[in-house]
């Protein structure tokens, strides 16, 4: 048997930090374990789930990918805004290269010769959902929440959701999505077509799931949900689910089922030939490929510039700083003829003084000679006049 140009890697070999990589029985498990930020992705984890997912993608032993978050609290919040706020928004042209690790990131996923299920253990906000968009099938646990969240900090979610939103949901659901950021429960997601299954996560102190079903069902999913009937004997309620997350007055969050479930999608991927099945997903990514490859570079081109605006500088300032941004500030600025693109107004002022030149308009000091500039100058010579 000749030597394969593209041997089997064991995972350790990948040398990932901020990432686990587990493969075995068919199935390989990727990781993003960021628990601390709540699983968002910093540029080192996209560089390293890209390779896990190539990996998985070049390897025969492997059937099906299983893609999710450590913890329970989070699948992934999307891009990590610390780093943003540090780094993206000193350096834009930066935020370009790092959407080309976040494009090949995603088409890491779109490209896997096998498909990708997504283990929804936790919400999955901004890039998180745009993660879990990329993916082939969805299993959410019914303590989570999808949601997008860009116009909110000072960006645009056009990683991913503009493209495939309205595919999944429809024209009018997506913008809804888009523009206003709300929250979207599991089974609420689970009706708009974000996800195939959703199942029960919370148990009360008795060991009892809070959810249960008619029918003698024990998930809610795309192919055994009857919409012309009332599916639920019991649900559990928004506070049951809070405490659940907490692990308080004896609710608990139990993620048995949902991995019972992921595990049989496994096997009934495992037991279909496994040609045809690339060549499906080959064919079905037809409208996700024009919509993503029709947009992303201007996307990725628009982002990088819109970093050097005052937009995404006050809305990742406020996301670290956890106060709300000042949407109303921004706008009555614009409204009254002032700037809202530049923190300190356009590159337009010249120092009186030394003949320096692009100066903010809103400094009243030179920043190279200390001069009075602007509106400062303009007063500091009226008092003189009248001396």
């Amino acid at each position: 048997m000749p030597v394969s140009l593209f041997p089997v890697q064991p995972p350790e070999k990948l040398g990932l930090k901020e990432v686990r990589y587990e493969k075995a029985d068919w199935v390989a498990r990727i990781t993003i374990d960021r628990p601390q930020n709540y699983n968002a992705y910093s540029t080192r984890a996209l560089q390293e789930l890209t390779a896990a997912f190539q990996d998985a993608s070049w390897d025969d032993r492997i059937a099906a990918v299983v893609f999710t978050g450590s913890g329970q609290h989070a699948f992934c919040t999307g891009g990590d805004v610390k780093e943003y706020q540090q780094h993206y928004t000193t350096t834009p042209r930066d935020y370009w290269k790092y959407m080309c690790c976040f494009k090949a990131y995603l088409e890491s996923i779109t490209n896997c010769a096998k498909p990708v299920i997504a283990r929804l253990n936790g919400m999955a906000v901004g890039g998180g959902n745009e993660s879990q968009l990329a993916c082939d099938l969805a299993v959410m646990g019914e303590h989570s929440w999808l949601g997008q969240v860009g116009t909110g900090v000072g960006s645009v979610a056009c990683g991913g959701a503009t493209q495939w939103l309205p595919l999944h949901v429809g024209d009018r659901r997506a913008r809804a999505m888009l523009f206003l950021n709300r929250r979207y429960p599991a089974f609420t997601a689970l009706g708009m077509g974000l996800v195939n299954v959703v199942i029960p996560t919370v148990r009360r102190s008795d060991g009892r799931f809070c959810t249960s079903f008619t029918g003698g069902r024990t998930y809610l999913a795309d192919w055994n949900t009857d919409p012309w009937e009332d599916p639920f004997a019991s649900r559990a309620t928004p506070e049951e689910i809070a405490a659940a997350l907490k692990n308080r007055d004896g609710y608990s969050l139990d993620f048995s089922l949902l991995d019972s479930i992921v595990d049989d999608l496994c096997r009934q991927i495992v037991e279909k030939f496994f040609e045809c099945t690339r060549y499906t997903k080959a064919q079905v990514n037809f409208w996700k490929d024009l919509a993503w490859h029709s947009t992303v570079g201007h996307a990725r081109d628009w982002l990088s510039i819109h970093y050097t605006s005052l937009e995404p500088h006050e809305g990742m300032s406020a996301f670290v700083e956890k106060r709300k941004a000042d949407y109303a500030g921004l706008r009555r600025r614009a409204a009254e003829g002032g700037s809202s693109e530049f923190l300190w107004g356009p590159y337009a002022g010249t120092c009186p003084a030394c003949g320096a030149k692009g100066l903010p308009t809103e400094f009243a000091f030179c920043g190279k000679c200390g001069a009075a500039v602007g509106a400062a100058a303009e007063s500091a010579r009226a008092v003189v006049t009248s001396l």
